[in-house]
């Protein structure tokens, strides 16, 4: 039986492979320092394989570089011997739910979630610090050598701080910032699908810096663009205010998307105040559309340029089918079709446009008999096409929004009957974003979930569609200071706050529509913790005589079948929302996961009947502890019960 890993991958290894299969020529066997043999890259040999392209020495390149990119890129590929261990009690329908809530470094979680999560991820938003001297940049003390970082993976200071304030008097500002950025996103970009995309919050500060890692990693051929969130006037400047922030956007594959035929479309804002007045204005004019159309146009210019709806004002016309603007119907570019069109009236053959038609003779018949070519009063003038609002309710997301940057703050304050976080995402922003780039169950997710503002908008987006996204949100488990509001209304974590906000954001969204009504509104909340096994990553040659009684039980202590279970589905790359039924199996406790497609049992103790009873089951998987088996014998016989009831049973210890 194959022992299970229990760590999180070795992405190098993983680099290797993928080498190794489109080069096998550069393979080579090394010694480690342990003594074992390792498959290994003959780097001359794959210089010589790439030799036409290889950029080396002192020749000149265009590239991005800082102090501390070599180990920052290192930290990416470096296994971690942690796990996520389950808290029911502060998740919300753990057993049904299949949204994740993970408190901890998302560093950690990044790695944690390769497998379970490779290419799963539809969007993913990030929110990251700044860098603007006053904010927070994750700690990660990449300055170390491979053994310290090893050891204890640089999360952690001696104090147990885990980030601090990065200030621009600091002479590794920017590099810090990179560095902390820079493996997140690798790590980030294996869990985007081929047409997932990843949107980035930023600022001036580190826009530049961002771009460039972004391109660097996800390919500047992926680039979709930077959007310039207009967020209001700020007074707390003296030379320019800065009244904007960006957002920027990177596909997975770009290409892959145009193939697809994808486009991302929002639908447009200020609608309803249309459809409400052009309803009042049939009223009030009793359906002469001539003189509707006269009224439509003289509100459209009485309203403020920044009312939503007055980007729509060319849509000033109204007919018994709606409210509709008067399109060109000539071909793009010139070299339409020519032929004859009969005015209604006169019957007269009207106006051909220079360019030709819009459409061929049949099609325009259609639309002629359909009322959705205008004429004019004769055939002097070129028709129009009536393209109707109702039709064209969606577009191509703009590059410049305006959206006020105080209401979401008092949105929440509202929500939480307090300030217990300051300056919250917007979710109806966030929810604009999942709404163009999202649908079905498609999995969202956020790296610094913060106050749970994407959480919030995948709901929002789910009960006002009727799909079912998915979320992933991940947040430091770090503490609100102690003057906070959050501290005053018993906060312990800012992870803590998300949640709450969370479960209230639900509770307002499921009283508001009819569809909440089978709205996924729970989480199964997890913790970043050290792995539940004993000395994982240390060698034979590192342990004495006297750890290897220890080593016989290799689980510690404090550890639960639950907590065992959910370091298996990580190792074995499944998904973490999937259902669990505990089981009674010959007296023993066992866990089933989605219908047999896992059977875990962590008993002290299996016997052949015990085994006999899983096998039965044909799982596709199964796990017991290895400290179970006393000896080689009963671990043998096991191996033969399955290859005898469930040979394709795939069967590992840990």
């Amino acid at each position: 039986m194959e022992k299970m890993r229990m760590t999180s991958p070795d992405l190098t290894q993983v680099n290797v492979e993928k080498l190794l299969e489109l080069f096998p020529s550069v393979a080579t066997e090394t010694i480690r320092e342990d003594g074992t043999v390792a498959m290994s890259i003959d780097f001359d040999l794959l210089r010589q394989e790439l030799s036409d392209v290889v950029v080396d020495g002192p020749e000149e390149r265009y590239q991005l570089d800082w102090p501390g990119k070599r180990a920052a890129a290192f930290a990416a590929n470096t296994p971690i011997a942690k796990t996520l261990r389950p808290e029911a009690d502060e998740s919300v329908d753990f057993d049904s739910t299949r949204n994740l809530f993970i408190e901890g470094d998302n560093l950690d979680a990044l790695k944690l979630l390769q497998e379970s999560y490779l290419g799963k991820v539809k969007l993913i938003y990030i929110d990251p610090p700044y860098n603007t001297g006053n904010d927070f940049v994750y700690r990660d003390d990449f300055a170390q050598s491979t053994a310290e970082y090893l050891a204890g993976s640089g999360q952690i200071d001696e104090e147990g701080n885990r980030f601090r304030a990065n200030l621009e008097t600091n002479g590794r500002f920017h590099s810090d910032w990179l560095s902390m950025m820079y493996p997140r996103l690798k790590l980030a970009r294996n869990l985007l699908t081929q047409d997932g995309a990843i949107f980035m919050s930023i600022d001036d500060a580190e826009l530049d810096n961002l771009l460039r890692i972004g391109k660097e990693i996800f390919g500047e051929a992926n680039f979709i663009g930077t959007m310039v969130w207009a967020a209001g006037r700020k007074n707390d400047s003296k030379f320019i205010s800065a009244s904007h922030e960006y957002i920027v956007c990177f596909a997975r594959n770009k290409a892959a998307l145009k193939e697809a035929g994808v486009t991302w479309k929002v639908k447009k804002k200020g609608l309803a105040e249309i459809y409400a007045e052009a309803a009042r204005i049939r009223k009030t004019s009793r359906d002469d559309f001539a003189a509707a159309s006269k009224a439509l146009k003289a509100w459209f210019s009485s309203l403020p340029d920044s009312a939503e709806a007055k980007r729509h004002k060319h849509y000033s016309n109204i007919d018994a089918r709606g409210v509709y603007f008067a399109d060109n119907i000539s071909w793009p570019g010139g070299g339409g079709p020519r032929y004859d069109v009969l005015h209604p009236v006169t019957r007269k053959p009207v106006k051909v446009p220079s360019r030709g038609w819009l459409f061929q003779s049949a099609a325009m018949e259609r639309h002629v008999a359909d009322d959705r070519v205008g004429f004019g009063a004769d055939e002097l003038s070129v028709p129009t096409f009536k393209r109707y609002l109702h039709d064209t309710e969606s577009e191509v997301s703009y590059s410049v929004f305006y959206q006020d940057g105080r209401a979401a703050s008092k949105r929440l304050r509202t929500l939480m009957n307090g300030q217990v976080f300051d300056f919250p995402k917007d979710e109806t922003v966030l929810q604009t974003l999942i709404a163009m780039t999202t649908d079905g169950d498609d999995i969202v997710l956020d790296l610094f979930a913060g106050s749970g503002s994407t959480a919030h908008a995948v709901l929002a987006q789910n009960a006002q569609d009727g799909h079912a996204r998915r979320f992933i949100m991940v947040q430091l488990d770090e503490t609100p200071a102690p003057d906070s509001e959050a501290s005053k209304q018993g906060y312990s974590t800012i992870a803590a706050v998300a949640r709450e906000r969370i479960k209230r954001a639900a509770n307002v969204i499921a009283t508001s529509t009819a569809k909440a009504a089978s709205l996924d509104a729970g989480y199964r909340a997890l913790r970043v913790d050290t792995t539940n096994m004993r000395d994982v990553l240390r060698d034979a040659a590192s342990l004495e005589q006297l750890d290897l009684g220890a080593l016989e039980e290799n689980v510690k202590d404090d550890r639960s079948g639950h907590d065992l279970l959910f370091q298996v589905l990580l190792d074995w790359g499944l998904d973490l929302s999937l259902g669990v039924e505990e089981l009674n199996i010959e007296g023993r406790i066992a866990y089933s996961v989605d219908d047999g497609a896992l059977i875990a049992c962590f008993e002290r103790n299996v016997d052949v009947a015990t085994a006999r009873a899983i096998a039965r089951q044909e799982p596709l998987r199964a796990v017991f502890l290895d400290s179970a088996f006393s000896t080689d014998s009963p671990r043998i016989n096991v191996g033969q019960i399955f290859a005898e009831l469930s040979p394709s049973t795939d069967l590992r210890v840990l």
